[in-house]
């Protein structure tokens, strides 16, 4: 924790929205923001990038913080801190679900169970709550405190 919500928020979102592999760079993301139309015409250098990411610089236009969340494809108000707990909470689950769905197996797992009916997902939800148990794992795959939209995007890694 930077101590900055912002920096949290977006360190959060380096680490864990990117493409299968490793996490995006300053680099990569300035360029890709700057060099698209997509982005509003904002200019954003890897310097500057880095500060708002170590907390050195907290209030970035309102044009960078729209950047950054279309980038990332979440809801400008979480890079904000403008949402309630409970919208905060699901935007960092939609991403917990993005960072499970990058594993073959996992995303396997889940392409079977559909089509089943839902009493056979429920079985199924029951036997690996109780495979996780076993193991002396957490109910639930992502514990608290852990940082939605789209599928981040599947451009490599600069």
């Amino acid at each position: 924790m930077t101590g900055s919500p912002l920096a949290d928020r977006l360190n959060y979102l380096f680490a864990n929205m990117h493409p299968p592999g490793a996490p995006y760079t300053n680099a990569y993301v300035a360029e890709e923001i700057s060099g698209g139309d997509e982005y509003g015409g904002v200019r954003l250098s890897e310097q500057y990038l880095s500060m708002l990411r170590t907390g050195k610089r907290t209030n970035p236009s309102p044009d960078v913080l729209r950047a950054l969340a279309k980038f990332f494809a979440v809801p400008v108000g979480y890079l904000l801190g403008d949402l309630s707990e409970s919208q905060t909470e699901r935007v960092e689950e939609e991403v917990r679900f993005l960072v499970a769905m990058r594993d073959q197996r996992v995303r396997g797992i889940a392409l079977r169970a559909v089509g089943l009916p839902p009493e056979v997902q429920d079985s199924l939800t029951t036997i690996i709550a109780q495979f996780r148990r076993q193991m002396n794992l957490p109910p639930d795959p992502a514990g608290p405190g852990e940082s939605g939209g789209e599928a981040p995007r599947e451009q490599p890694r600069r």
